[in-house]
């Protein structure tokens, strides 16, 4: 019976990931953007639209804008999750943790990521409104898609991101340390871990402001990036090459504008 209902949970949270991904999918076929974020005539009248105007643009209002984030959370930051899933089961038995305490656990780091979800929405209308990026999220000037590459490339180097990816790296450290045990126990190690896993991956979110927060290749490449980080086996040893490969993508195009 165990083993039924850990097979159930486990394709209900794979069957999520791929609802997720077809439903961005289906938003940028009917925004009319490719998958690389070039906007087709559609989506490029639009993106040349003034966000001040008086008329209903799902862009520009933070409630479509903040459903958008929300499920590309669940598309992105969900697989990443994997690891600190299964780091939860290896400790069921002998931590007595319940399955009903696993899905505290994905319960909890959802909903921080739907926080900041809510959080990168109010952003992206700022900068929106502000002139820095179009209604598709692409950037206005390329210095300020320069500014995030480096930006982004030297937060791999800092304490912040050492300390962060230490817990997303090794789950299993943290449960030990902050174990807690039923729904309640799993959802508060859930926000905790998912706290922790904001602060690591932050950046490759704010990325999407470099190339269009509607393009699927971004969308890809950033979550394979955050998933090979949070590998037991080697993720340590990939965060400073992501840092340098992204400060040099910032110099390159840096130099391919002047």
């Amino acid at each position: 019976m165990s083993h039924i209902i850990r097979s159930t949970l486990w394709l209900m949270f794979f069957t999520a990931i791929l609802v997720a991904w077809l439903m961005l999918y289906m938003m940028s076929v009917d925004m009319d953007v490719d998958w690389i974020g070039r906007p087709g005539p559609m989506a490029d009248a639009m993106r040349q639209m003034d966000p001040r105007m008086s008329m209903y643009m799902p862009m520009a209002n933070f409630v479509p804008l903040f459903l958008m984030w929300a499920i590309m959370m669940a598309a992105m930051m969900l697989p990443t999750l994997v690891p600190t899933l299964r780091a939860y089961e290896d400790l069921m038995v002998s931590a007595n943790g319940t399955r009903v305490g696993w899905a505290g656990v994905l319960l909890g780091y959802f909903i921080v990521w739907v926080g900041f979800a809510a959080l990168i929405s109010g952003v992206q209308l700022a900068l929106l409104f502000s002139g820095w990026i179009d209604m598709l999220g692409i950037p206005t000037n390329v210095w300020f898609a320069v500014a995030l590459l480096i930006a982004v490339g030297m937060f791999q180097f800092t304490r912040a991101k050492e300390i962060c990816h230490g817990v997303c790296h090794s789950p299993t450290t943290y449960f030990l340390t902050q174990w807690r045990t039923g729904f309640g126990g799993g959802l508060r190690m859930g926000l905790g871990i998912g706290a922790f896993c904001v602060g690591c991956c932050w950046g490759f979110m704010v990325l999407g402001f470099v190339g269009g927060v509607m393009s699927l290749l971004w969308m890809g490449a950033a979550t394979f990036f955050m998933v090979l980080e949070k590998l037991p086996q080697f993720g340590h040893r990939i965060t400073k090459p992501i840092g340098i490969g992204l400060i040099l993508g910032g110099i390159g195009l840096a130099l391919w504008s002047l």
